[in-house]
């Protein structure tokens, strides 16, 4: 494949660039069904992820979560942020209906994936223009990754076997890191299950590029708070 310049690719490129760069996530309801918006619209969690400097917007449209494809197009029309759409996406029409609701980056679950699909998919994508975010759960699914230095690859720290109900295993992602860094990827991700501003700042510390964080963000009342405290974490561990 033609090696293309990352500033083709939105999503990868600002989430490179940011020094806090916390993918903030909007979704409807939790694992066990519990309402996370509180009353709040769309345009309002958008809006207070804009201010609090989010590099990108990770919009869940699968239906375990309360999501729907419109949640993406809606979140489209409301920022200019690169957005990632969080679903089962397994075919060829579903990269091509992400990019025309508005996406910059789908997730591709490794765990769900055989290696020929990983294959097309990754390259729908890079076609097509949006950055494939990998997600895996252990060492070995990241052999059916092809072109991984133009993919984000991120540890879902949760199992969708359980649909993500778990607490989440954070130290699955600190386990994969060096051979995620390994397969030549710039953005190792950490993903699902962090709780806290102090757990992001270790994550970053350790050296992921990247981090997902919904839940925590959601509950917190103020992103703005939530990442001036992960400032404040990162800082008081240089000192």
């Amino acid at each position: 494949m033609t090696k293309r310049n990352r500033t083709e690719f939105p999503f990868l490129e600002t989430l490179l660039a940011c020094p806090a760069p916390v993918v903030m996530e909007v979704k409807r309801r939790d694992a066990h069904g519990f309402d996370l918006l509180g009353g709040r619209t769309p345009a309002a969690i958008v809006g207070a992820y804009e201010t609090a400097g989010a590099p990108c917007i990770s919009v869940v449209t699968g239906r375990w979560f309360g999501g729907s494809p419109a949640l993406l197009r809606d979140v489209a029309a409301l920022t200019d942020l690169p957005l990632l759409q969080k679903d089962f996406i397994t075919r060829k029409d579903h990269v091509h209906t992400a990019k025309e609701l508005g996406a910059s980056a789908v997730l591709l679950t490794a765990a769900l994936l055989p290696g020929s699909s990983m294959l097309t998919l990754v390259t729908e994508c890079l076609r097509s223009g949006l950055t494939p975010f990998v997600e895996i759960t252990k060492e070995s699914e990241l052999e059916q990754i092809r072109h991984p230095a133009e993919c984000v690859i991120a540890v879902n720290n949760k199992d969708i076997k359980t649909r993500e109900r778990g607490a989440g295993d954070l130290g699955r992602s600190l386990d994969l890191l060096p051979a995620i860094r390994a397969t030549g990827t710039a953005c190792p991700v950490s993903a699902s299950g962090i709780d806290g501003p102090a757990v992001a700042a270790g994550l970053l510390d350790a050296g992921f590029r990247g981090l997902l964080v919904g839940t925590s963000l959601l509950r917190s009342g103020s992103p703005t708070a939530w990442m001036a405290a992960v400032a404040g974490a990162r800082a008081g561990a240089v000192r």
